[in-house]
C-alpha cells in the first residue's frame, strides 16, 4: 500500500470573508477524493467552525498580523485538515472543557459559545488540539469507499430456476 500524501496549504487573513474560501477549497478536495455528499458537508462544517474560532478568538482587534494557516493532507484512506493561528498560548484543557454541553446540567442551561469544538469532535473521526504558540487543531475524516457495494450480492448473475 502506497502511503504517499499530497499537501494543499493556504495562508489567509483571519477574517470572516475568508472562511467561505477555505470551505469551498476543502469541498473541492474532498469531492475529488470521492467522499460522500454527507461526509463533504461534515468536513465543510468542521473546517468552517475551526476557522471561525480563529476569526473570533485568536487575535486582538488591532492585531497587524492576523493570519490563519490551513493545510489539507490527502492520504489514500483519509483527509487530514489542520487549522492554525499564532495568537498566543492557550490552555487546551480549558478550551476543551468550556463547551456548551455538560452531562451534569439540563439542556435548558446550555452555555453560550463553545459549540464549534463540540461540533468538530462530533463530525470528524479524530481531532487533536495543541495550544503552545497559538491553537493548532488537526481533524481527520476517513474515506469510506464502496461501503454498500461490498456487502451486496450481485443480482445479475442469478439465473431463474426451471
Amino acid at each position: 500500500m502506497n502511503q504517499s500524501s499530497e499537501v494543499i496549504e493556504m495562508k489567509v487573513p483571519a477574517r470572516p470573508e475568508y472562511v467561505g474560501v477555505v470551505r469551498l477549497t476543502v469541498s473541492g478536495v474532498a469531492n475529488r477524493l470521492g467522499y460522500s455528499y454527507d461526509d463533504i458537508e461534515d468536513i465543510k462544517i468542521a473546517i468552517a467552525e475551526a476557522c471561525t474560532n480563529v476569526v473570533n478568538h485568536a487575535y486582538a482587534q488591532d492585531s497587524e498580523d492576523n493570519t490563519m494557516h490551513v493545510a489539507f493532507t490527502v492520504h489514500e484512506d483519509h483527509l487530514e485538515l489542520m487549522v492554525a493561528d499564532h495568537g498566543g498560548a492557550v490552555d487546551v484543557d480549558t478550551l476543551k472543557n468550556r463547551g456548551p454541553v455538560s452531562k451534569d446540567e439540563p439542556v435548558e442551561d446550555l452555555k453560550e459559545g463553545g459549540l464549534g469544538l463540540f461540533l468538530i469532535e462530533t463530525l470528524m473521526d479524530e481531532v487533536t488540539i495543541q495550544g503552545e504558540a497559538g491553537v493548532i487543531i488537526t481533524m481527520t475524516k476517513f474515506l469510506q469507499r464502496d461501503e454498500v457495494e461490498a456487502h451486496v450480492e450481485p443480482a445479475a448473475e442469478e439465473s431463474p430456476k426451471q
